[in-house]
């Protein structure tokens, strides 16, 4: 009886996953494994793929647009990555202390990540516009000369890391859990003793939350290589190449130019130096995250 109750169990459990089993394979899985096959073959949708081994991945590294989106991506990860999380750090203690209206605050601070990265493009757009835009405005009241922003090719990197700056109300929020879970006590302990705030956040606030920091740092990093929406809406890749990110160019060549196979080598490379980078990190981050239950993974 109960072999017989335990199968029918187990033959609902899978009824009731299978939306999620269909899904999963024919929306992650077959799209996983395609895009492999195809980075080793010449294929442009209309024609059947045609097997061509390494050759898409021995073209990449003797295409000149192909170094200079690796070199755009990586200034902006530079950049941006490192503002990011000093900024998100520096509201969420601002907005862990005991102040009027603190919800109000955190809300506020939030609310411009939850706009899409369409509508955001749009308005930043506006933004830095030379002749009419806030930013320019804004600047010549100071009597200060304003930039052409997006159609320099010297400032329209610096204008996507301050657009960047925008959402940092998301990682203020993760960062702002991180610092609400270490134990008051601690605090009390080092005050008692004469320990500064300084000394404090330095010996018991950072190594409290780095492992918030870690994953902050992974993520970050991640989202940066990806970056395609601000080149895609703002910039088309320019001016003089200077906003060629890795996966705008990626784009380009899968639905522009309908070398999938090409783009599908972009896919794969990027993912093995991401997988890379992050496991370079998680392994070096041992001498410096602390973890409560133990040394971590």
């Amino acid at each position: 009886m109960r072999t017989k109750t335990a199968r029918h169990q187990t033959l609902w459990f899978y009824i009731f996953i299978s939306p999620w089993l269909i899904g999963a394979v024919l929306f992650a899985l077959y799209p996983i494994v395609s895009s492999a096959y195809y980075s080793f073959t010449e294929y442009d949708i209309v024609n059947p793929p045609k097997w061509v081994g390494f050759q898409n991945y021995v073209d990449l590294f003797h295409d000149d647009i192909f170094w200079i989106s690796i070199w755009a991506t990586v200034r902006y990860t530079l950049l941006s990555v490192p503002i990011q999380l000093g900024l998100s750090l520096l509201f969420a203690l601002l907005l862990n202390q005991k102040i009027p209206f603190k919800g109000f605050f955190r809300t506020v601070m939030y609310f411009p990540s939850m706009i899409s990265g369409v509508a955001m493009a749009l308005i930043w757009m506006w933004i830095f516009n030379p002749q009419s835009g806030l930013l320019n405005q804004g600047l010549s009241l100071l009597g200060l000369p304003g930039p052409l922003w997006l159609f320099d090719e010297k400032w329209a990197i610096f204008a996507l890391v301050l657009m960047s700056l925008w959402t940092v109300g998301g990682g203020m929020v993760i960062f702002l859990a991180g610092l609400q879970s270490v134990p008051p006590s601690l605090y009390e302990a080092a005050e008692l003793d004469g320990v500064t705030r300084l000394r404090s956040f330095w010996h018991i606030t950072l190594p409290m939350i780095s492992p918030v920091f870690l994953f902050q740092l992974i993520m970050g990093l991640i989202e940066s290589f990806q970056v395609f929406t601000q080149a895609f809406i703002m910039t088309k890749g320019g001016p003089n190449y200077s906003t060629m990110f890795y996966v705008y160019y990626l784009y380009q060549n899968a639905f522009k130019n309908f070398k999938m196979g090409y783009a599908s080598a972009m896919a794969w490379l990027l993912l093995i130096v991401v997988m890379v980078l992050a496991l370079l990190i998680m392994k070096g981050s041992k001498r410096f995250v602390h973890y409560e239950g133990g040394d971590g993974v």
